[in-house]
């Protein structure tokens, strides 16, 4: 798949991330965590596993919201997603955001992503490069 379609800000991303081979995930330039609808991660590409410190391979299985992300486990983020689920509603939100665990606080921006119809959900990770100090 043509990685230009795939942008953080691509309308409908959430059923194209699903079917995304993984070496193609891994080509993306912001972090990419699917999970079901249980919380536990289906998907994890190599951007936010470089950028996070965690290895891919003991990430998938966790709990995104317990065990990899807790500091995603609040109003802003989960009950979004337990939200939108409740309803039968699709979520696509962007924000800024502070990632806390296990890091320096770091300001990204961070896309929810739910359709009913989907089994996976997504949470995206948009760093910015620090300013340059003058």
């Amino acid at each position: 798949m043509n990685n230009e379609l795939l942008a953080f800000d691509t309308p409908g991303l959430c059923a194209l991330l699903s079917d995304v081979p993984a070496e193609d995930l891994d080509a993306l330039p912001f972090g990419v965590i699917g999970f079901d609808a249980s919380g536990h991660i289906q998907r994890y590409n190599a951007y936010e596993s470089k950028a996070a410190m965690f290895d891919p391979k003991t990430v998938i299985g966790q709990h995104v919201f317990v065990e990899l992300a807790p500091c995603f486990n609040n109003y802003l983020v989960a009950t979004r997603f337990e939200d939108a689920a409740a309803a039968s509603e699709a979520l696509d939100e962007t924000m800024p955001y502070v990632l806390t665990f296990r890091m320096r606080p770091t300001r990204v921006q961070i896309r929810l992503l739910a359709q009913p119809d989907q089994g996976l959900r997504f949470i995206l990770v948009l760093r910015t490069p620090a300013p340059a100090k003058a």
